[in-house]
């Protein structure tokens, strides 16, 4: 009974074990409010070394870029497209096209409009994870920035 027990405890172990997420990036929001009436939304990719993420302008054909979108509401409104610094640009095999990503980390930027003093802003983020022999699923992560 002994074994059958132990037997069983390591099956459980190593299942929940092999089902862990794997995961390379630890994402950070914050705000600059810039007017009364704008503010520009700061989303922060933290991203472990040897691994990346693809730009929001990555063309299609090739990995799933990041996005960045933000939930309607009748406080504020998304204005303009994600901004992010200029992205390593390189030819992948795996694609067989140029690609552009970020390594080590990155912050992308997007414009809202205030329509309420103070108010809090939600969104999503969808992005792709890969290092030089494998890509992980795309990802949706969700945010939420307080305005004051």
């Amino acid at each position: 009974m002994k074994y059958l027990f132990a037997a069983c405890a390591a099956i459980l172990f190593s299942t929940s074990t092999y089902a862990q997420i794997e995961s390379h990036v630890k994402w950070a929001e914050g705000v600059k409010k810039v007017s009364a009436t704008e503010a520009v939304i700061l989303i922060k990719a933290t991203i472990d070394e040897g691994w990346h993420v693809y730009s929001v302008n990555q063309k299609d054909g090739g990995p799933i870029k990041t996005s960045i979108t933000i939930s309607p509401s009748k406080d504020y409104a998304a204005v303009g497209k994600t901004t992010e610094p200029t992205p390593v640009t390189k030819f992948e095999k795996s694609f067989g096209m140029n690609v552009s990503y970020f390594e080590n980390s990155v912050v992308f930027q997007q414009k809202v409009k205030l329509k309420a003093k103070q108010t809090t802003v939600k969104g999503k983020i969808e992005f792709m994870t890969c290092n030089d022999q494998k890509c992980l699923p795309p990802e949706d992560i969700d945010f939420t920035v307080a305005i004051k």
